[in-house]
């Protein structure tokens, strides 16, 4: 699974008019090791690239990842909105999908909030793995402290179903036209139960 793209708050206002001209992105990136929510999705190199689209309040994605047996394929979209006094919200929605054998598919129902520096991510989701004691139901709760000069810091919780934490801390710069990051992700028993640092290399276009 993926990092939910759409929890990144939109800038758009509730009390001002909103532009409606549309623009696309595309990125493009290389990660040491795969991390998602504190969960390893590959233990070596993953490069990975996406397109996105915004228009006004709403965004949408798509966004693949080498898991090695196959590309991780996320499909998203959220509408946003952000008052002039800085607070944000957004609700949206994710699927992961797989070409190949590496896991079966997710779906996401995403909410988030966020005023300068903290943000709080709300996801429920479901896991379709197609054993004969049905679907997985799951919720994650994230929060997010990232400061001015590229420190970051996140925890994060499951619930549900599933069960476990993680806590992760990095920074992030740019240099030239490239986004360069590092970060230690420490995941609980429940989870990898091990320590990673990780190392990130990407650039928009």
């Amino acid at each position: 699974m993926k990092k939910t793209l759409l929890t990144a708050l939109l800038s758009a206002t509730i009390l001002a008019p909103v532009a409606a001209q549309a623009e696309w992105s595309a990125n493009a990136g290389y990660v040491s090791q795969y991390h998602f929510r504190g969960v390893q999705q590959t233990a070596f190199g993953s490069g990975s690239a996406g397109i996105d689209y915004e228009k006004g309040n709403l965004s949408a994605g798509v966004w693949a990842a080498d898991v090695f047996d196959g590309l991780e394929i996320d499909l998203y979209g959220a509408y946003g909105l952000e008052t002039e006094s800085g607070f944000a919200l957004s609700v949206g929605v994710t699927t992961y999908q797989y070409t190949g054998d590496f896991d079966t598919s997710y779906n996401e129902l995403n909410l988030s909030a966020g005023k300068g520096a903290l943000s709080v991510e709300l996801t429920f989701g479901t896991h379709e793995d197609g054993a004969d004691d049905g679907d997985a139901s799951y919720t994650f709760l994230g929060a997010t402290y990232s400061a001015d000069n590229g420190v970051y810091g996140t925890v994060g919780v499951f619930g549900g179903d599933w069960e476990g934490s993680y806590v992760e801390a990095g920074y992030g710069t740019t240099v030239g036209e490239f986004d360069l990051g590092v970060s230690l992700i420490v995941s609980g028993s429940d989870l990898d139960d091990n320590e990673s640092l990780v190392f990130s290399l990407g650039k928009s276009f």
